[in-house]
């Protein structure tokens, strides 16, 4: 059973506007006491499952700010969520995503992770560490690449485009990163392949990164969202347990 929360919904001031967002943190725990955790979300969008995940989090000792990166085209949800249990269902649903997904651009992750950064800064001090799942992955890696100075470490669960033959590619920026890092991979999941991973990890070995890459078997694109079909239980217990070793080190 899970500590009491304190939890709400907030509003963080963008250069584009006002993006909602779900802020939770132990009650009764001072300010001061906490790290920081910014939660990049899937592309499925803020919604119940990213808050039981970040309330997990916060049950740990940390001030988790989830915010709706979608912000731009409405509140969340969005889009309302269909059952993603049904392949076909959420077939149907990322079709209807692609706009949203296509919309947000480097320059305005960039823009935007300034802006929840700062929120964080004024609700508690210290570092700041991301977790990101599915694209969140990627957009955690742009604001690490962006704000090494303000960014301490970095986790990504099933990330997807971290290694493109874009001339933007994500890994061609990981000589800007000063934060440690970990990525748990699916080892079936086609937007990111053995052949992508390592890549990604060659780029991180040779921009002196300290990382550490593992591959969850068994699991598939999406393993930590239980509202989701590619749910897989150990995986998910397998990402808690390195997430947590990794914010108890950069927060110790």
């Amino acid at each position: 059973m899970l500590p009491r929360m304190r939890s709400e919904t907030v509003d963080v001031a963008t250069a584009d506007g006002r993006a909602d967002a779900y802020l939770v943190r132990p009650d009764g725990g001072e300010n001061e006491e906490l790290g920081r955790v910014l939660f990049a979300i899937d592309a499925i969008g803020l919604r119940p499952r990213i808050e039981e995940m970040a309330d997990r989090i916060a049950s740990h000792g940390y001030v988790v700010l989830a915010p709706n990166v979608f912000y731009r085209s409405g509140r969340a949800p969005v889009l309302p969520v269909p059952d993603l249990s049904d392949p076909n269902s959420r077939a149907g649903f990322m079709k209807q995503l692609r706009p949203l997904l296509d919309s947000l651009t480097p320059g305005r992750i960039v823009s935007d992770g300034s802006a929840y950064l700062d929120y964080l800064a004024g609700v508690a001090p210290g570092p700041v560490a991301i977790t990101g799942y599915c694209m969140g992955g990627r957009l955690g890696w742009r604001i690490a690449a962006a704000y090494p100075e303000r960014v301490a470490a970095l986790a990504g669960f099933h990330a997807g485009g971290l290694v493109t033959d874009a001339p933007d590619s994500p890994h061609l920026s990981a000589d800007r990163i000063r934060a440690e890092i970990y990525f748990g991979h699916a080892d079936n999941d086609g937007s990111m392949t053995p052949e992508q991973i390592a890549t990604l990890d060659r780029a991180l070995d040779d921009a002196g990164v300290p990382h550490r890459t593992e591959v969850y078997a068994g699991a598939v694109h999406g393993y930590t969202m239980s509202d989701a079909a590619a749910w897989n239980e150990a995986a998910c217990e397998r990402h808690f347990a390195a997430l947590f070793e990794l914010l108890d080190r950069t927060f110790s």
